[in-house]
C-alpha cells in the first residue's frame, strides 16, 4: 500500500549539506610515543598505497601483453570465450586487489588511532571515508571481474574472495556522536501573561513541524509562551504530537494550546501587535482567507506591520538573535510575527542536535506515546533490530526535481542500485519502505534489489488486519486511518533505523532526519538517494 508521506515536501526546501553532520571519532587506546610515530607513518604509507592501487590494477587489466609477467592455474575457472591473455589478466588483478582488500582491512582494524596522530577530528573522519571508499571499490572491482564466471571464487592460491568480507569485517555505519553536552542554549523562561501567536501556513504537516520548531526559538528569545494553533486553522497536533511532553522537558508551561489560551482570555483573545517577519509575497505570508479563519475563531487583531520591508521567502537573508530582539521586542501581551518556516535565523544554533533551547529531554518536538509504541511493535513484529528505512518520494518528484539543477528524480535501476550498495554497506537484512509510489514502480524497485542473489524484501506498512496487534493502540485510541497519524508513524519508524535513506528536497525527509538527529540514532551511513550522483536520465521540459 503506497504511502502519501511526499506530499509535505511542496515547497522550496533548502537542503542541509551531508557535511554539515557531525561525525564520530573511533575510541582506541593510547600509545607511546615511539609507536605512535611508527603508526602514522605505516599509516602514511599504506593510505597512500591503497589510493595508488586501483590506477596500477586498471593498467595490468588493460594490457595485452601483461600474461607473460604473471604464471597462474586458472582451471578453477571456466572461460567460454574471452581471450587467454585477457583472462590472466583478469586474475593477477583479483589476486592484486584481494591482496590490496586485506590490507586495506588491517588497516582500518588496528592502524587507525586517530587522537595520535596530531590531526583535527574532522580531518581524520575524512580519511576514515577515504579509505572506506576504498574499500568498497575495491570489492565492486572484484564483483564485476568475476561476472564472467558463474562458477568458483577462488584463486590458484586458495584464496576466497569472501563477497561478506568488507562489508562484514568493519562496523562502517555507527552511529554519530552528536556532542550533546556541547549543545549551545537558551533558556525558556515566558513571562507571565505574554504569548506568541503561531501561524504556520507553508507546505504539508512537516513544514508546519519546522515552522512550529522556530516560533520556539522565537518565543525563547522572547520570554514568552507560544500559543499552538487551532485544528480549525492549522493541523490537529495533538493527535501527532505530545504538547504536554514539551512543557515537562522545559520544566515550565511554555506551550498552550490554542483551547486553553482562549478560556485565559474569555474566547475572545486580540492579537496586540502583528509584525511580519516577512513582507512579501504577501505580509507574514497571510491571505485573506486565513485572515477571516482567524476571526472566526474570535481572534481580533490591527494592521500587519512587516519588520523588514524586503524580506522575501524566495531569500530569506540571515538574521540573528539580537535582530529579533530589536524587531520584535514588545511589552504587549500577544503578539503574532506569521509564518517563519522560510526564516533564517542563527541557523547552525537552530539546527544543532536537541535543538537551541535548554530542555531535559532529547528533543522538544517528537511523535506521541501512542505513535512511539505503534512504531515500536511494528518494528518488533516485521523489521528487528538491524534495517535501512528508505523515504522514496514519488509522487509529483519527476516535475519538482527537474526544475532542480542537477535534477534529484532517478530512474528505477539507477534508484536500485544506489540502495542495493547501502544494503550491502551497512549490512542490513531487510528494508523499510515510506512512499508513496505507485505498485508498478515499487514492484520494479524490489524486483531489482539484490545482493548476492538474494533479494533484499522491501517492507510497507501493511492495512489494517484485526489478527495483527502492532496498531492496536491507534485503533482503539480513535487514529487509526488519520492521514497525518500514519505519516508521523512512518517518520518514526524511519527514525529508528539504522541507516536511513531520504529523498533530497522533501521536509519530510529532513524531518526524519532531525529527529534521527536528536535521539541519537543517526548513522555515518545516512545519505539521500543516489547521494553524489546525476540520473542517469533526464526527461526534458514542458
Amino acid at each position: 500500500m503506497g504511502r502519501d508521506s511526499s506530499d509535505e515536501d511542496d515547497d522550496r526546501r533548502k537542503l542541509t549539506h551531508q557535511n554539515d553532520t557531525p561525525r564520530s571519532s573511533f575510541q582506541v587506546e593510547e600509545l607511546e610515543p615511539q609507536m605512535r610515530r611508527r603508526a602514522k607513518l605505516a599509516f602514511n604509507k599504506a593510505y597512500l598505497f591503497a589510493l595508488v592501487l586501483p590506477i596500477l590494477i586498471v593498467l595490468i587489466y588493460f594490457s595485452s601483453d601483461i600474461g607473460s609477467l604473471f604464471t597462474s592455474d586458472i582451471s578453477s575457472f571456466k572461460f567460454n570465450t574471452v581471450s587467454d591473455r585477457t583472462r590472466e589478466s583478469q586474475l593477477q588483478a583479483l589476486h592484486l586487489l584481494n591482496q590490496q582488500q586485506s590490507s586495506l582491512l588491517s588497516l582500518w582494524n588496528h592502524t587507525f588511532v586517530s587522537s595520535n596522530y596530531n590531526i583535527t577530528a574532522v580531518q581524520f573522519d575524512d580519511l576514515k571515508a577515504a579509505l572506506l571508499t576504498q574499500i568498497t571499490l575495491n570489492k565492486h572491482i572484484q564483483q564485476t571481474l568475476l561476472s564472467p564466471y558463474k562458477t568458483g571464487k577462488t584463486l590458484q592460491n586458495g584464496t576466497a574472495l569472501d563477497s561478506d568480507s568488507a562489508g562484514v569485517g568493519f562496523r562502517s555505519c555507527r552511529k554519530v556522536d552528536q556532542r550533546f553536552s556541547e549543545r549551545r542554549t537558551i533558556e525558556w523562561r515566558p513571562k507571565p501573561n505574554k504569548f506568541l501567536f503561531a501561524i504556520c501556513l507553508s507546505g504539508q504537516m512537516s513544514n508546519h513541524l519546522i515552522c512550529l520548531e522556530k516560533h520556539m526559538f522565537f518565543a525563547a528569545v522572547m520570554n514568552r509562551a507560544l500559543v499552538i494553533p487551532s485544528s480549525r486553522f492549522d493541523y490537529q497536533y495533538n493527535r501527532v504530537l505530545d504538547i504536554e511532553h514539551i512543557n515537562d522537558c522545559i520544566g515550565k508551561k511554555a506551550v498552550v494550546p490554542f483551547e486553553e489560551f482562549m478560556k485565559m482570555k474569555n474566547h475572545h483573545a486580540h492579537i496586540d501587535k502583528f509584525i511580519c517577519y516577512f513582507s512579501s509575497p504577501l505580509p507574514c505570508y497571510i491571505d485573506g482567507e486565513h485572515s477571516k479563519k482567524l476571526k472566526s475563531l474570535g481572534i481580533s487583531m490591527g494592521k500587519l506591520e512587516a519588520a523588514w520591508m524586503d524580506e522575501d521567502v524566495k531569500n530569506p537573508s540571515r538574521k540573528t538573535v539580537k535582530d529579533v530582539e530589536e524587531k520584535f521586542g514588545s511589552n504587549d501581551d500577544v503578539i503574532a510575527i506569521g509564518d517563519v518556516y522560510f526564516a533564517d535565523v542563527e541557523r547552525d544554533w537552530v539546527s544543532q542536535p536537541g535543538g537551541p533551547i535548554a530542555h531535559k529531554c532529547k528533543t522538544l518536538i517528537e511523535p506521541s506515546k501512542l505513535i512511539l509504541l505503534t512504531a515500536e511493535r511494528f518494528i518488533q513484529t516485521y523489521l528487528g533490530s538491524s534495517f535501512i528505512a528508505l523515504h522514496f518520494r514519488r509522487h509529483g518528484f519527476l516535475k519538482f526535481c527537474n526544475a532542480k539543477k542537477p535534477s534529484c528524480f532517478y530512474p528505477i535501476p539507477q534508484a536500485a542500485d544506489c540502495i542495493t550498495r547501502m544494503v550491502e554497506k551497512a549490512s542490513t537484512p531487510v528494508i523499510y519502505l515510506s512512499t508513496d509510489a505507485a505498485e508498478s514502480e515499487t514492484g520494479l524497485l524490489q524486483s531489482m534489489i539484490v545482493l548476492n542473489g538474494k533479494t533484499i524484501p522491501l517492507v510497507k506498512r501493511p492495512p489494517r488486519n484485526s489478527a495483527e496487534k502492532w496498531d492496536a493502540l491507534l485503533y482503539r485510541h480513535g487514529l487509526e486511518g488519520d492521514h497525518q497519524v500514519e505519516a508521523m508513524l512512518d517518520k518514526t519508524i524511519c527514525a529508528m533505523a539504522s541507516v536511513f535513506i531520504g529523498a533530497p528536497g522533501s521536509t519530510f525527509t529532513e524531518d526524519i532526519l532531525r529527529l534521527r538527529k536528536d535521539w541519537g540514532t543517526a548513522s555515518l551511513c545516512d545519505e539521500y538517494l543516489c547521494q553524489g550522483e546525476d540520473p542517469n536520465f533526464i526527461s526534458g521540459e514542458e
